[in-house]
């Protein structure tokens, strides 16, 4: 049977930026292990099967695998395979449902210059804080020393807003760039912490990279040993939630933008709103552009 795919580059506004993803359009009738095959073969961070949904008053159901597992949340193929159905549609949505392990998706649609841009998600979890670990185990993760780690807001610490990471904020641009992923301490370390992803960020921007409110990175395992994410939406989301907590303002909204990829070469930008009343966490946000890529069939 032929199954129709497209595939987008996600949190960015030209090719070859930004997160790839494949979105499968006629997922119906595929089993799991067909899933996790089609995923391996495209090798993307993420693959998505798009499903009618359980609900009928929801758009779709995606099932969302990486290489190696299906996973309950992410953000960037929320972002892309919204913007796939989107540009799809004769008249596209203001927003679409997407059922999903993890809960209920929504996700906004972003049109400009007469068409879909983008699209922005709502995370399907209010900010869960889990585990924390002192500065020196997380630099052991990233080959850095613990003096490159920031505790002053928040120490080495799980967060989650569907999918959970540790979170680190690390001194310089300097230090953010330097990083790399230690196979040992990662698996030393993770496990223990209940996720199996670093996500690590810097405050310390410099000029040329001054419409930006923080530069990051994410390390996580891939196909073949551990690999570089460049644009993480759900990692994204849940270090938006944490410093919006940390932060005093009790009502109104906390907008971040934030660069991923640009140490790999594929530079992306991810916009986050997180919603504060009464000093609560009410929603977490985190949109940006796509770009379509590549289409195609699968014969599976």
């Amino acid at each position: 049977m032929l199954r129709r795919y497209i595939t987008v580059d996600v949190f960015t506004d030209r090719a070859f930026g930004g997160n790839p993803l494949a979105v499968v359009l006629d997922a119906g009738g595929l089993s799991t292990e067909q899933m996790q095959a089609i995923a391996t073969e495209f090798n993307y961070s993420e693959t998505t099967f798009v499903l009618p949904p359980v609900d009928r008053a929801n758009d779709a159901n995606v099932r969302i695998f990486t290489v190696r597992a299906e996973i309950p949340f992410a953000g960037h193929p929320n972002v892309g395979t919204a913007f796939v159905l989107a540009t799809l549609a004769a008249k596209p949505p203001a927003r679409l449902k997407f059922e999903e392990k993890a809960g209920l998706v929504p996700v906004e649609i972003v049109t400009g210059q007469g068409g879909v841009t983008g699209a922005e998600l709502t995370a399907p979890k209010l900010l869960e804080r889990m585990s924390r670990t002192d500065a020196a185990q997380a630099a052991a993760c990233l080959s850095l020393s613990a003096s490159d780690i920031r505790t002053d807001r928040h120490p080495p610490q799980v967060a989650s807003v569907g999918l959970p990471f540790l979170i680190v904020e690390v001194a310089t641009r300097d230090a953010l760039r330097r990083a790399k992923a230690d196979a040992a301490a990662f698996s030393q370390a993770l496990p223990s912490f209940g996720c199996d992803a670093i996500y690590f960020y810097t405050r310390d921007v410099p000029a040329e990279e001054q419409s930006l409110d923080l530069q990051a990175r994410m390390f996580h395992p891939g196909a073949r040993g551990l690999s570089e994410d460049p644009a993480t939406g759900s990692a994204t989301g849940a270090a938006a939630a944490l410093l919006a907590e940390l932060d005093s303002t009790r009502d109104g909204e906390l907008k971040l933008r934030i660069g991923q990829g640009v140490d790999m070469g594929r530079p992306s930008l991810l916009l986050t709103r997180v919603h504060k009343q009464g000093g609560a966490l009410v929603s977490t946000h985190v949109g940006g552009n796509c770009v379509q890529m590549m289409e195609g069939t699968l014969r599976v």
